[in-house]
């Protein structure tokens, strides 16, 4: 029997202006984010042209009036800032403690998610869970106050103990050789809890047949560990990590200024940060063009940082990169 051929009909092209009902229902659903994003997150970003002029106030003139009428700069704002006394001073301190902040809030979740996973006591593990990320939903501000408990010169608890054994008390805020310890102890007790809720997120989705397969052969938990867990968790580890490394021009402004208690000038070498100074320019007679090109400079970078970070994954690793 002759086999009759029949030519392949081309599939045809939907319009773009022909919007089927999913179309229609996911776009709707999508609506309120997109405005939202929109007035909230693309819209202010006119202001940015407050870092390329000298703002100045002209009489019965809206703020986008006196923007507008105000006269260009170029790029002296960045230059002013760029060539500050502090700016070394700062740079060094905003990075040196988030690359700190970084190693230290993977390593040390990390290990204690796999601790909590080997607990047998479901009770206690959740226990624990609340205990350490409790601190993740307390403002600095309330922080503050129990840190000045600890170390007030005076009566402060840290004080009280010290001189009980012996030792003579500390005035801590003048001290600044200790801060660096403690700000990065602080910093660690805020968010270890968060991110060992979402590091233990990932080891609980991890397939138990695995680690069944590999106690059989006689694996031991360092070796599950090492061969089974850390690996299924190398995607989510580059994750965090590029997302932590996109905010590494960035500080924690509660934990730098409310904890220091306003930074003090004893304290000014050692936990100064960008967003320590803009704060301060902004309280000064700073002019507002200054502080707006000293912020975005934080935004460009952190974007470069972040994009270069994505970029060197992607090259060793194409499929943990994120773009």
């Amino acid at each position: 029997m002759d086999s009759v051929t029949k030519k392949p009909q081309k599939a045809r092209k939907r319009s773009w202006w022909k919007w089927t009902r999913d179309d229609v229902e996911l776009s709707l659903l999508g609506l309120p984010t997109f405005t939202w994003f929109a007035l909230f997150s693309y819209l202010p970003m006119f202001g940015l042209i407050i870092a390329f002029k000298k703002y100045r106030i002209f009489p019965k003139q809206s703020f986008l009036g006196n923007l507008l009428q105000s006269d260009w700069v170029g790029l002296d704002n960045f230059e002013f800032f760029l060539k500050n006394n502090t700016f070394t001073m700062l740079l060094r301190n905003t990075l040196l403690y988030n690359l700190v902040f970084i190693v230290l809030n993977i390593v040390i979740p990390v290990g204690l998610a796999m601790m909590i996973n080997e607990l047998y006591s479901r009770r206690k593990s959740k226990v624990y869970q609340t205990a350490m990320f409790f601190p993740h939903f307390l403002s600095w501000v309330v922080v503050s106050y129990f840190v000045y408990a600890f170390l007030n010169p005076d009566k402060g608890l840290l004080n009280n103990m010290i001189v009980s054994l012996g030792g003579e008390s500390i005035k801590w805020y003048s001290s600044p050789q200790y801060w660096p310890f403690i700000l990065v102890f602080m910093n660690l007790w805020k968010g270890v809890g968060y991110n060992m809720v979402v590091y233990l997120a990932t080891i609980t989705g991890i397939d138990h047949s695995l680690y069944e397969a590999a106690m059989l052969d006689g694996a031991s938990k360092w070796q599950q560990a090492k061969y089974i867990t850390l690996p299924l968790m190398k995607t989510i580890l580059i994750t965090m990590f590029i997302l932590n490394i996109g905010k590494i021009f960035y500080s924690d402004f509660g934990l730098f200024w409310q904890v220091t208690q306003g930074l003090p000038n004893s304290l000014h070498k050692v936990a100064s940060t960008f967003d320590t100074f803009i704060y301060s320019a902004l309280q000064g007679s700073t002019p507002i063009g200054r502080t707006a090109a000293a912020s975005m400079f934080q935004s460009v970078c952190c974007c470069a940082t972040i994009l270069l970070a994505n970029f060197i994954v992607s090259k060793i690793d194409p499929e943990s990169a994120i773009i």
